[in-house]
């Protein structure tokens, strides 16, 4: 029988750098009790406001979580955003020495007006634009240094098509860790898709992978899930596929392994970034374990955890610990 206890206190030996689109996540709450004689809308009354880590700092907010020790690449703007995310990375220990911040890129900001618990309305302040030359040779350049310096165990690509992975960035990252034998994990959206060549992971999830690869049938039969993970290796010949089923669990499948699993039974309160939990977790316990069942196992169950919580969230280690002995054992 596996010692997870053990496990986890190993994690600490898993240096990680995550590469991708941060973002903050605002939360305005607040109590409805009316609707606006402007016009057929309620009126929220703001109570409080909350700001969260979203996006690819998600990704380092759960492997730090892990004690992973986590290093985060991005670009921010020079602006009020940019100073609460940037003391939120440091006050949870992630290293942010590595950011950039350009003046002509504002902070991505998604706020969140809630009302009895519900989303009423999402406000996304962003810029989408792919970054301009100079910060792209920036940016490469000081992920170069940083795995020179430091030899990270695993790169996490975290791609939310908000312009800080463009093909450049993307391909230079990889030759990089190809270089220097570092395990490279992606979860993309649709935009750069078929960029992420000779990776290590690549974890989209069902409808993501169907609609890149043009394919209609999501159905989650053997037989089906087989067949987008040739298409898919196909287009990127990389050595693990790591899908995420929604309800139905997860897979994953290489030139040696077939595996799937069912979700866990769970209370949902929220999905958002349960993806970003799955690849922190898979990554960091198939860098220490090299093991992807184990990988695959694990971030199914940190994935429904963390939907138990309203609103982005990081996974809590000893409540993953405490369902890994009980549900994987």
């Amino acid at each position: 029988m596996r010692n997870y206890k053990e496990l986890f206190e190993q994690f600490a030996q898993i240096k990680t750098a995550v590469v991708g689109d941060v973002m903050l996540d605002t939360y305005w709450w607040g109590q409805v009790d009316r609707i606006s004689p402007e016009a057929p809308v309620p009126v929220v009354s703001i109570k409080r406001k909350e700001f969260r880590i979203g996006g690819a700092a998600n990704v380092a907010l759960n492997t730090e979580a892990l004690l992973a020790p986590t290093t985060i690449f991005s670009v921010i703007g020079k602006d009020d955003d940019a100073d609460i995310l940037s003391s939120l990375l440091e006050k949870n220990r992630i290293d942010t020495s590595y950011i950039i911040r350009d003046a002509d890129r504002p902070t991505t900001n998604k706020i969140r007006i809630m009302g009895r618990s519900q989303q009423m309305m999402r406000i996304d302040y962003e810029e989408i634009k792919p970054l301009s030359a100079e910060v792209e040779n920036a940016l490469i350049d000081s992920f170069k240094k940083y795995v020179d310096n430091e030899n990270p165990s695993i790169v996490i690509l975290e791609d939310y098509n908000k312009g800080v992975l463009t093909p450049t960035v993307i391909q230079s990252v990889i030759a990089i860790c190809k270089e220097h034998n570092i395990i490279v994990s992606v979860d993309s959206k649709s935009k750069n898709f078929f960029c992420y060549k000779d990776v290590d992971i690549f974890k989209p999830n069902l409808k993501e992978v169907t609609e890149a690869l043009g394919l209609s049938d999501m159905s989650v039969s053997d037989e089906n899930l087989k067949k987008i993970h040739t298409l898919l290796y196909e287009k990127l010949n990389h050595k693990t596929s790591l899908i995420t089923l929604s309800e139905n669990g997860i897979f994953f499948q290489n030139d040696k392994d077939f595996f799937r699993q069912k979700a866990f039974l769970r209370n949902i309160a929220d999905v958002s970034g349960a993806g970003d939990t799955v690849i922190a977790v898979a990554s960091v316990v198939f860098a220490l374990t090299r093991d992807m069942q184990l990988a695959a196992s694990m971030a199914n169950l940190a994935g429904g955890l963390v939907c138990e919580e309203l609103g982005t969230a990081a996974i809590n280690p000893q409540l993953l610990l405490d369902e890994c002995a009980t549900a994987l054992s």
